[in-house]
Formats: C-alpha cells, structure tokens, sequence
C-alpha cells in the first residue's frame, strides 16, 4: 500500500522545488517568448525584457511624476490600500454580526436568511452603476462594491459555521444558567472568529477584483487605475509589474492573517 503514488509526499525540500517548478517553467517560456519577438522587433511592447521592467519600476517607484511630482507607485498603492482595507473592514464586521446572529437565533435567521440569500446571488459588478448613481464617483462607491461583493457570502459562512455548533454545547450552557447573550458572547463567538479570518482571506481575491473594477471605471489614483490607463499606450513594462505587486500585496495579506489566526487561536492551526 505505502508503494502507490497516493500515499506518497514530498519532503520540505521537495515541497519547495515542486511549488517553485511552476514558475520556472512559466519564467522560461516568458523569456523565450519575449527574446523571440524582441528579435524580430527591437520595439515590440506585448513581451518586454526584464531590463524593461526594471526601468519601469524604477521609474514608478523613485522618480516623481513629471505632472503630479508624485511617486506613482507608492501613491496608487496607499489608495488601493485605503480602499481595500475599509471595504474589507465594513464587510467583516457585518458578516459577523449577521452571520452570528441568523446562525443563533432563529427568529434572525428567518428574518434575515432570505435577504442574505438574494443578495449573495446579484452579481456584484451588475450594481455598479447602481453604485455610482447612489453614492456618487467618489471612495464610497467604490468601498460599497467592495461591501456588496463579498459581505453575502461572509455572512452565509459565518451562519453556517454557527449552525454547526454542536448543541450539546448549547444545553450544557443553559443548563448551567447563561443567557442568550452570553451564549452568544462566550459559547458562539469563540468559535466564530477564527472562521472570520479564513472568511476574510477566501474574500480577499473578489475584493481585489471589484477593486480593480471600480477603479478602472471611476478614479484617478489607484492600482487597478494605473493599469487600465496604461493600456492604452500598451505600456507592459509597467502592467505586468503592477499585476505582480497586486499579487505580492495580496499573498502577503494572505500570510499575514493565517499568522493571526495561528497566534490568536491556536487551537485551530491543527485543522487550518
């Protein structure tokens, strides 16, 4: 049995070069690919070489803009930051909230369940323009989408993951004389935040997303507005090094709050 391939797993070391083997393979085809267009066409833009996004970066990232005097990169990254993080925020603190509630309590869940449903099946960027009218071209709507696109389904984990509670654990805190609320603060809530964080890293991805979008409709400063501007100009030496700091930004976020929920609940880290 221990010689078929299922029961089989790579080593740290091997774990490394597999996970690494991707990304070879893809950076090789990308230089070969690059070196045989810049061959035939020394201007080519669709495949630059590295010492072109070198260049671009440096240029984005330490020299001040001719027009503005600012340094794009790091301005267009504190305003998707800023965007991102307050969309997130409002989008946790309401999925808990909700989800908490309509996973406890029946009469919330029978109230609320139905609405979180529908809304979790609108797709979000069809009420952009909705978005837009309401709240105007400002933050707002853009932080709003970010709200609306990921709070639905936050919500319908969390009551999920509520539900699963099991009841023994509910009658035995009745049994002992805790109230509702203290259930709910001392019994479900526990349990509950650790499924928030890994809500919020699952939300992560569309949240980039309807960032991105928002930003390519309606902004003037804005990673996912730099991007889209640029291409006009079929700019790729910069393109390409902003989708890999988007990438960067987000893995790391990513990181960051596994190492949060394996440091403030570490209880979980044996079924993370």
């Amino acid at each position: 049995m221990a010689r078929r391939l299922i029961n089989r797993r790579p080593g740290r070391v091997g774990a490394v070069l597999l996970g690494a083997l991707p990304f070879v393979v893809l950076a090789a085809v990308y230089l070969s690919a690059s070196r045989a267009r810049l061959a035939a066409n020394p201007d080519d833009r669709l495949l630059p070489a590295p010492g072109q996004f070198l260049d671009a970066i440096v240029r984005m990232a330490f020299e001040p803009s001719r027009r503005t005097g600012e340094y794009l990169l790091w301005t267009d990254t504190l305003a998707s930051l800023e965007r991102i993080g307050l969309g997130v925020s409002v989008a946790a603190v309401t999925a808990l909230c909700i989800g908490i509630l309509t996973g406890l309590l029946p009469y919330a869940r029978a109230g609320l369940s139905p609405v979180v449903k529908a809304f979790s099946l609108i797709p979000p960027l069809s009420v952009l323009p909705i978005l837009f009218i309401t709240f105007g071209l400002g933050e707002a709507a853009k932080v709003m989408l970010i709200v609306f696109g990921i709070t639905p389904f936050m919500t319908r984990d969390l009551q999920q993951r509520t539900l699963e509670i099991p009841e023994e654990q509910l009658i035995k805190a009745q049994t002992l004389g805790a109230s509702s609320g203290q259930i709910l603060l001392r019994v479900a809530l526990p349990q509950i935040l650790p499924r928030l964080i890994e809500s919020v890293r699952l939300g992560l991805g569309p949240a980039w997303l309807f960032l991105i979008a928002a930003e390519a409709i309606a902004a003037e400063e804005g990673l996912g507005y730099r991007i889209f501007l640029l291409r006009r100009y079929l700019a790729m030496d910069v393109i390409l090094p902003y989708v890999a700091w988007i990438t960067l930004i987000a893995f790391s976020a990513d990181t960051l709050l596994r190492l949060l929920r394996r440091r403030a609940f570490p209880w979980t880290a044996a079924s993370a």
